[in-house]
């Protein structure tokens, strides 16, 4: 299969859908790969890293696009690239469809076939291909946590850790699953007070053995969120709900109650966001103030740190595109895990949870494949 890796465009997003590593490993197995010039350079692999992994430079996304069959990237497609799509395509990438209407009408328009990074499964029940990026996200949310609360940048003046004889900062993780977990151990190893609010009572059990009792963990009803985030200094929104957009759980009216210049790091903004003062914002402009807080809403975090975040994401995604390439839309029909990722195929929309979202009909696929 002709397999195409164009540039990343999104504003400061310097990860790479292949890395060279992995391109070799597709030209290994019979593919032919073609990388748009300087696709790499975010991660520091030149062009000549590229041809010596066996693939083939060249020079503009057109090209890439109107050559390949097969695309693979790591944020979801720009106008400048959806409009370059073609019913013959198959598309493996982030999509985030469900608050992202103009993108899956163009998708649509487009007749290709989109395989959505977030919704791949596996055997376990897991998503194998968000949980690296959602590793890594909750990893930074601390840190964006930090800068933010610094006073030069608009924060309390805080730092998380405290010092002997000064409290450290309070921060609450809504959600703990992979971004939370990662979000409460970057913040307890800094020495801060951490509580995780979920609606599971067995992952909070797990969590609790997990932290060996350094976290507090509460169930989430409206009562408990609000108690913690009035009392918190950071609040990391951390909830997830696979392909659908993330529910609302702090409301504009709560933010009057919450300490002023308190910092809200909203990891769910890829999927319209947790709360309900919450828009994408951008690694140059990351943060702005809504009634006295701190909204950070970066919506592709993991693109600060590029060298990391392509490898993990390379790791992950490698087996299934490898399966992609091999055998095509059969992959799709033949594996169960991949088929969950199918979220668009000839016009349709194929995942529930993204039609609802987004108000429109959903195609089950073998509707859409008939």
């Amino acid at each position: 299969m002709k397999v195409g890796v164009p540039k990343e465009i999104k504003a400061h997003e310097y990860r790479v859908g292949l890395t060279p590593g992995a391109a070799r490993e597709y030209v290994a197995a019979g593919h032919r790969v073609m990388i748009e010039t300087d696709a790499g350079a975010g991660i520091g692999a030149t062009d000549d890293d590229y041809r010596n992994a066996g693939a083939t430079i060249l020079t503009s996304a057109a090209e890439v696009f109107a050559s390949s069959e097969m695309i693979v990237k790591v944020k979801e497609p720009q106008p400048a690239e959806w409009s370059q799509l073609r019913e013959d395509h198959i598309l493996f990438t982030y999509l985030h469809l469900a608050p992202d209407p103009d993108q899956a009408t163009g998708l649509l328009k487009s007749g290709c076939t989109a395989i959505a990074y977030e919704t791949v499964t596996d055997a376990h029940g897991g998503l194998p291909l968000l949980a690296p990026m959602s590793e890594v996200a909750g990893r930074l949310a601390i840190e964006a946590a930090g800068s933010a609360l610094k006073r030069s940048t608009g924060g309390r003046g805080l730092l998380i850790g405290g010092v002997p004889g000064v409290q450290p900062a309070r921060i609450v993780v809504i959600g703990g699953g992979v971004v939370g977990t990662h979000a409460a151990r970057m913040a307890v190893g800094l020495g801060a007070e951490v509580t995780i609010i979920d609606r599971s009572i067995i992952r909070l059990r797990e969590l609790d053995e997990l932290f060996e009792g350094r976290v507090r963990t509460r169930f989430s009803t409206i009562e408990s969120v609000e108690e913690e985030v009035f009392a918190a200094d950071v609040v990391i929104g951390a909830v997830l709900v696979p392909g659908a957009s993330a529910p609302k759980l702090v409301r504009r009216s709560m933010l009057s109650s919450m300490r002023k210049r308190a910092v809200l790091v909203d990891v769910a903004i890829d999927q319209g966001g947790c709360f309900e003062t919450s828009h994408p914002t951008t690694h140059a402009d990351p943060t702005y103030e809504v009634d006295g807080v701190i909204h950070y809403c970066v919506a592709n975090m993991p693109g600060a740190v590029p060298l990391t975040s392509s490898q993990a994401l390379n790791n992950a995604t490698l087996p299934f595109g490898l399966a992609l390439a091999n055998n095509g839309f059969s992959a799709v029909l033949e594996n169960p895990h991949l088929r969950a990722g199918l979220n668009v195929h000839r016009g349709r929309l194929t995942y529930k949870a993204v039609a609802e979202s987004l108000g429109l009909p959903f195609s089950p696929i073998e509707q859409a494949a008939a």
